[in-house]
């Protein structure tokens, strides 16, 4: 799985409200919304996030990877 949880952190941490993303930089609700669910997204969505960010972000920033036999462990 993935999970979007760093994003929002990260955002907030550079002054960016998920407001101005629909907005002002183009980013629909509802992939706003699959992000926050840690639902499937575009790369070009994601491709999009960093371009907002700027230059030094990377999937790191915004994204965290728990493989699968991890994540049923700690349900």
């Amino acid at each position: 799985m993935i999970k979007f949880d760093k994003l929002f952190q990260t955002l907030k941490k550079n002054g960016i409200s998920q407001y101005n993303l629909y907005t002002y930089r183009d980013v629909s609700r509802a992939q706003i919304q699959r992000l926050k669910k840690n639902q499937s997204v575009t790369t070009h969505t994601l491709n999009r996030i960093l371009n907002i960010l700027g230059e030094g972000f990377t999937l790191n920033d915004i994204a965290e990877f728990i493989p699968d036999s991890q994540q049923q462990k700690e349900e």
